[in-house]
């Protein structure tokens, strides 16, 4: 097991998301009157935190993993919940602290869907283009959140933690990124 997270580059991957987080959680504590994190700092935090774990969805020789004689899609689904669980681990730990990442279901509902679309995005595009897509889109709807329903589909990352509609986008891309990535991988390179 050791072989493998260091394969796919976990610590480094590991030490770089947390580390990022803390000095983002470090930063808003020293420069803020504010206890909360304002939403775009929240999606920001979350997405830089995704992108750094993207890169520990495949190993360096996917097609040698692919011949191994074992059983993929729950070792794949297990990872993907695993980065799930450390992102929202290091956001909601700063609940009782002077400088909070919040509210707690913005950050599991933007963490869930934004890994899922990382996760659909390395299935289609490979594991070095996964976080091209889910970035631009979180930072887009973080800055320009669109009030209507049609528009919190649309910008469902920079909606209140309240938005339904919001909750629905994520909830299918979570689900869908992870049954399509533990079942299929990550794009074959040529």
């Amino acid at each position: 097991m050791t072989l493998h997270l260091r394969a796919r580059r976990v610590p480094l991957a590991l030490a770089a998301s947390v580390g990022a987080a803390a000095t983002i959680w470090a930063l808003w504590l020293t420069l803020s009157s504010e206890r909360d994190a304002i939403l775009l700092l929240v999606v920001l935090t979350v997405m830089l935190m995704v992108a750094v774990l993207s890169t520990t969805l495949a190993a360096p020789d996917e097609d040698l993993e692919r011949t191994a004689a074992l059983r993929w899609p729950w070792r794949r689904a297990v990872h993907l919940l695993a980065a799930l669980a450390l992102v929202l681990v290091v956001l909601l730990a700063t609940e009782p602290t002077g400088a909070r990442f919040g509210p707690a279901a913005l950050v599991v509902r933007d963490s869930a869907g934004l890994l899922g679309l990382t996760a659909l995005c390395a299935t289609a595009a490979g594991v070095t283009r996964a976080w091209f897509l889910p970035m631009g889109w979180a930072v887009v709807a973080a800055m320009f959140p669109q009030p209507n329903t049609w528009g919190a589909l649309a910008t469902w990352p920079g909606q209140p933690h309240t938005s339904r509609p919001a909750a629905a986008v994520a909830a299918v891309l979570a689900v869908t990124g992870l049954v399509t990535y533990a079942f299929r991988g990550t794009a074959r390179r040529e």
